[in-house]
């Protein structure tokens, strides 16, 4: 054997070994690993700890008796399931960290079409999809979708009751079929649209304009999603809107979930300004994490990159909502109401005041990914914490009420930014100060599918620093 081949055979025997060390050192966590993972994490910092009894401090006599009560669970979703209490509406476990934490940098697995399903008001075995808005630089802006567009049918087969429309609309490619609406029927047109589900990292910073009246200058934001990321993208928006001298501002959040603390933190700094220092809202946790842990949110002066914030120093907003809005944009209202004037325009929002951070299967308080069980990549985002304004409100479960309620007509939405959509022209009109008629949707639609709803942060309120 010469030198060369020796060494060769050193070496893949070196590597193979180096292998076998890693592969001993990985295997895969039991379910009574996951499921000690889970109570501990949720006995730590559930916001509900005190609603589930299993989760008392005093419940077990010894750690042996912990570890019998968990050993009955046949997978961790069933443990999490048990230690959620009934009151919690939005905590959730996911086998697959990375996953998540792509979702909280804005990446998702989309067409770039956000719509509802309805039920056909001529049928109720009967459903018809309507596009709410076209995600930016996405395959259905692409393909020529808009805002508006009615379809009945994917792939050719209509949508009905009985349709399995998470298993339709989770194909890596479907086809719409397109109808028009004649003010009494929907009807299918012969159109098609071909859709293609890919990896978006989404600007949720949508749509800005200026409405210029003879009197005054009024800035729009449709801004659908919370993601730090794009907090600089988002300040860029308000330099915009600063330099242009905007005298009123319309932020319309009506299809925007909810994400990160922060972010609304440092938005309600760009409408407003004027309160530096002053309380935004204070974090509380479960009676076993406060005082220690409550923590006071402040208008700030800066982004999380260090720039600094473009504010408008504006003492009104309006505001647009529906159902959909949710968590963090509802943060937006609670935590300026204290300080200006909020026109809300709309329906009810979804009454979510809680926040949540991963906690991954790391060592207490923290929970960090940095200290990670490498055994696997299941990620808790519980409900830790309640959001309370400066004014002390919180628990607000039913929503906040709009001052003007206005109802989306899926027939008559018009386009997002001016006044053909009803919403925008209806805040126009509240801007200058003009007497408002809310115009009524022909029927009320109540949707049996958000395509928000498959998001993995869909309604959530994130803590980024915790």
């Amino acid at each position: 054997m010469t030198l060369k081949s020796y060494l060769f055979l050193l070496l893949c025997i070196s590597i193979v070994s180096c292998t076998t060390d890693i592969d001993d050192e990985i295997r895969p966590a039991t379910t009574l690993e996951l499921s000690e993972f889970i109570y501990r994490g949720l006995n730590y910092w559930s916001l509900y700890k005190s609603e589930v009894p299993a989760l008392a401090n005093d419940r077990f006599s010894s750690e042996q008796e912990k570890l019998d009560f968990l050993r009955g669970f046949d997978s961790p979703e069933e443990t999490f399931d048990a230690l959620i209490a009934p009151i919690d509406r939005f905590s959730i476990l996911r086998s697959d960290y990375v996953e998540l934490e792509n979702a909280l940098a804005g990446v998702r697995k989309s067409t770039g079409m956000r719509f509802s399903i309805l039920e056909d008001p001529n049928n109720s075995s009967n459903r018809f999809g309507v596009v709410r808005y076209v995600i930016n630089n996405s395959p259905a802006a692409a393909a020529g979708v808009s805002r508006g567009m009615l379809f009945t049918a994917v792939d050719g087969i209509n949508l009905t009751a009985s349709s399995d429309l998470n298993a339709i609309f989770g194909q890596d490619t479907f086809t719409i079929n397109l109808a028009s609406f004649d003010g009494s029927t929907i009807t299918p047109t012969g159109e098609a649209i071909v859709l293609n589900n890919v990896e978006l990292t989404i600007n949720p910073v949508h749509t800005t304009s200026i409405i210029e009246t003879p009197t005054k200058k009024i800035g729009y934001l449709h801004y659908t999603g919370f993601t730090n990321e794009f907090d600089p993208e988002l300040n860029a928006a308000f330099s915009t809107f600063k330099a242009e001298g905007v005298d009123e501002f319309i932020l319309d959040l009506r299809y925007n979930g909810g994400g990160s603390v922060e972010t609304a933190n440092d938005l309600c700094t760009m409408i407003t300004g004027q309160f530096e220092g002053q309380e935004f809202i204070t974090q509380q946790y479960n009676t076993d994490r406060n005082p220690d842990n409550q923590f006071v949110r402040r208008f700030n002066d800066q982004i999380g990159s260090g720039a600094a914030i473009n504010s408008l120093n504006l003492s009104q907003l309006i505001v647009l909502t529906t159902s959909n809005t949710a968590s963090s944009s509802e943060l937006v209202l609670s935590g300026l109401a204290p300080y200006i004037t909020i026109t809300q325009i709309g329906t009810n929002t979804r009454g979510k005041f809680e926040g949540s951070f991963l906690l991954y299967d790391a060592p207490e308080p923290n929970f960090s990914r940095s200290m990670a069980n490498p055994n696997h990549r299941y990620v808790m985002l519980p409900l830790t914490l309640r959001a309370v304004n400066a004014n002390g409100l919180t628990n607000y479960f039913d929503g906040f009420t709009p001052d003007i309620a206005l109802e989306e007509d899926p027939f008559n939405l018009g386009s997002l930014g001016d006044t053909s959509d009803p919403f925008i022209e209806t805040a126009v009109n509240v801007a200058l100060g003009r007497q408002v008629t809310p115009t009524k949707a022909m029927t009320h639609f109540d949707a049996v599918l958000e395509s928000d709803q498959s998001d993995l942060l869909y309604q959530r309120m994130i803590v980024n620093d915790n």
